[in-house]
């Protein structure tokens, strides 16, 4: 069987995983914990590639007792039954220890099965999930356990990772393979924080380099044809992809241009041009709003244009709108304005609408003012006149406060002066 090189590899003990010091650095609490051999209920949670699965490993082949695995994608209620059986015999007079890869993928009926069992100690739990916990697994379940955080591996820890290959290389194979010094650069920052990743690469540069002199030499121009496309980790539908959608827009209201380009940059890399698109028009309308109110059309042009030549050509048009909209002034009065307005209508603070307003009706014999009344404002001065517009429940509510920016301080001064300061 071709063993993939990360499985070949993977360490045997606390001190050997790469990165994740935060959690296993000597003296920490987690890494004390475990040493101690009284294992809790965990769950971890991280990105793929850094090290959940190894760790759990560890800890479940030193802890002394029974260990079952199973993985959420392939296993069923009938798996979960058949751990639970152990309980209470000879099988599990040490303890049972499940090991739950993947847990996000089992079902609320699924996971709830293992609740008696986790909360009376008679198993213990060690789950791993890529998705945030908080989202995809039960409440009662994850009450039950501590979640401990994996990070992305940096590019320091990613390269230690492959260092460690390969030396355990070589020694398997019994020649010398060199991993130039600019290729393992390359290779550990183009794995995106996955040393699974940079390792399946190395593998495959490390079989098909040539053999001179009884050494074999993996070069950059090997790396870089492994490599390609592989320096990001995206899910349209995961925590990634949430995470790089909202920092894209908060960079744009924070009016970062270069940060706001990398997110950007990271959106079409992964070729997710309606997400780069539709969070662009929101955040010209929420976070530049009447400040700069052309601006809206202008990224609407924009994006048009990025749809119709599409990737990679659309890169431009949306580079051009997202510093326009990064170095444009910001205001969110209107964003606050409408939320107060829907707060008002959802909790059902509205009204009948003003006689005046209404579409014209017959007045009927309890009307006590006939007729509409209805005051046209281009029949008067400045094409305005006093006339209560909201209905008498509300009538004195205010949602719209003029932003401070120069746009619309000019409309609030137009409008004191032709208001004569009423209603300002």
């Amino acid at each position: 069987m071709n063993e993939p090189l990360a499985q070949r590899l993977r360490p045997k003990t606390l001190a050997d995983v790469c990165g994740q010091q935060h959690l296993l650095a000597p003296g920490r609490v987690f890494r004390r914990t475990i040493e101690s051999g009284k294992i809790p209920n965990m769950i971890f949670y991280g990105p793929s590639g850094t090290g959940k699965t190894t760790v759990a490993r560890i800890i479940a082949e030193n802890s002394g007792m029974t260990l079952h695995k199973l993985n959420g994608t392939s296993c069923g209620t009938g798996d979960i039954k058949a751990v639970l059986k152990d309980i209470g015999t000879l099988a599990g007079a040490g303890g049972i220890l499940l090991y739950l890869d993947e847990i996000q993928y089992l079902n609320k009926k699924q996971q709830q099965s293992l609740l008696e069992c986790i909360e009376d100690g008679t198993v213990t739990l060690i789950a791993s999930t890529t998705e945030n916990p908080y989202f995809y697994i039960y409440n009662a379940l994850l009450s039950r356990c501590t979640v401990f955080e994996f990070k992305s591996l940096s590019a320091a820890d990613v390269e230690r990772g492959l260092h460690n290959a390969i030396a355990k290389l070589s020694e398997a194979e019994g020649q010398n393979i060199i991993l130039e010094e600019d290729a393992c650069q390359y290779l550990a920052e183009s794995a995106g924080g996955d040393l699974r990743k940079a390792l399946g690469c190395l593998d495959f540069a490390v079989t098909a380099a040539p053999i001179t002199e009884n050494c074999k030499r993996v070069t950059l121009e090997m790396i870089q044809q492994v490599t390609k496309r592989t320096a990001m980790r995206y899910d349209r539908d995961g925590d990634d992809h949430y995470d790089i959608v909202s920092a894209y827009q908060k960079s744009m209201r924070g009016s970062d241009p270069d940060a706001a380009l990398h997110y950007l940059a990271r959106l079409l890399e992964a070729g997710d041009l309606p997400s780069a698109c539709r969070r662009l028009m929101v955040c010209a309308c929420e976070d530049v709003g009447l400040a700069y109110p052309q601006i809206i059309p202008i990224v609407k042009a924009a994006v048009d244009i990025a749809n119709a030549v599409g990737l990679p050509e659309a890169c431009l048009p949306l580079a051009d709108a997202v510093v326009l909209v990064a170095t444009s002034p910001k205001s969110n009065s209107a964003h606050n304005a409408i939320h107060a307005a829907l707060a008002d209508v959802q909790a059902g603070r509205t009204g009948p609408i003003p006689r005046q307003l209404q579409n014209k009706h017959y007045d009927g014999e309890d009307a006590l003012v006939k007729g509409q009344n209805y005051k046209y404002a281009h029949d008067y001065e400045n094409h305005w006149v006093e006339q209560q517009y909201l209905p008498d429940a509300i009538k004195d509510v205010k949602y719209y406060t003029f932003g401070d920016n120069k746009t619309e301080q000019a409309a609030r001064a137009y409008w004191a002066k032709i208001k004569g300061e009423k209603n300002i």
